[in-house]
């Protein structure tokens, strides 16, 4: 008697970085169970997994669950596995009565406890080792063939198009918050700092740090905001090493397995979001101020430093970064 294949919906509604980090699941589930892996997240943020073929559908909302609540009734999925675990989220589990629900827990009362009182209750367990706990139950376990990203053959870039001579360095300049990412003076001593091409990518929003972080540089050569995210993830497979803020496109880096230097402010890698590298952990290098008592202050990050000084940031060592940078280029 044939056996039924499980059909499972995983929910994460954003954002880029953070669904990157939930691909060791949907591979697993593909793979090990032989799963029919369905995926809902924001319309805004479905193109990170266009090219996944370990998925057979993405679902999207703009606004809310119920958008497509009768159609994913109709799938009669076997299990939920629930990524995002907010009142959402919590809403569509609700309405989908019956089907059984894995949930992961996002440890909001240990993050506060460290926000708040620096006091380090997390785990010392990576947030895609949690996530796949969560997904556990269901008769998984981690392959430890770390993240996926797939970059469609069109979003395939040549350098030579921008005049980018090869090998380069990808220097991520963005963040979703100001206090991710280092000001654009650092930025662009660093840029000098470096002895090769640097090639600088971020979103739209970037486009003008970006310009004045090349202005006078001929070997930085800014392409925020002209490459689609497929594309700046090409431009990551290609760099010798990237440099990058703790922000989307470096878990997209560390899916690649390229050498990643990752520079943090206001957050902190115990937070368990860290570059996931099995079996290579090496390949990154973090970079933080020590004994800064203000820091962690948020577990997302703010648009201007609470205390107003920003040494997170301001106190970086630039030319330990670049050092670091070009070492990992050496083979």
């Amino acid at each position: 008697m044939a056996t039924s294949v499980p059909k499972i919906l995983i929910i994460r509604f954003s954002s880029i970085g953070d669904i990157v980090l939930t691909t060791p699941v949907i591979r697993c589930l593909k793979q090990q169970l032989g799963a029919e892996v369905h995926f809902l997240t924001k319309a805004s943020f479905a193109g990170v997994l266009k090219a996944n073929p370990y998925l057979s559908k993405i679902w999207t909302i703009d606004k809310k669950v119920s958008e497509i609540l009768p159609d994913l009734r109709a799938e009669n999925f076997s299990a939920i596995v629930d990524l995002h675990s907010n009142l959402r989220s919590r809403r569509l589990r609700l309405g989908l009565l019956g089907v059984r629900g894995y949930i992961f827990s996002k440890l909001n009362w240990q993050k506060w406890l460290l926000t708040r009182w620096k006091v380090n209750r997390m785990p010392d367990l990576h947030i895609v080792d949690r996530y796949l706990a969560a997904a556990a139950p269901l008769g998984i376990n981690n392959d430890k063939k770390g993240l996926d990203h797939f970059i469609p053959e069109e979003d395939k870039v040549n350098p030579d198009v921008y005049g980018i001579a090869t090998p380069f360095v990808a220097l991520v300049i963005g963040a979703a918050h100001a206090t991710k990412r280092l000001p654009m003076e650092k930025l662009r001593e660093l840029c000098q700092a470096l002895p090769i091409p640097v090639v600088l990518l971020g979103g739209p929003d970037d486009k003008e740090t970006g310009l004045q972080i090349a202005d006078k540089l001929d070997h930085v050569h800014n392409l925020c905001g002209k490459l689609r995210l497929h594309q700046s993830a090409d431009m990551l497979r290609q760099a010798e090493v990237v440099i990058s803020h703790d922000t989307g496109l470096m878990h997209m880096a560390a899916a690649l397995y390229k050498p990643i230097v990752s520079i943090w402010g206001n957050t902190v890698p115990d937070f368990g979001m860290y570059p996931y590298l099995p079996g290579q952990p090496a390949l990154n290098i973090s970079f933080e101020v020590p004994a800064l008592s203000c820091r962690p202050c948020s577990k997302i990050g703010y648009d201007s430093c609470p205390k107003g000084h920003f040494k997170c940031m301001k106190l970086q060592q630039i030319q330990a970064i670049a050092q670091h940078a070009i070492e990992k280029m050496t083979p």
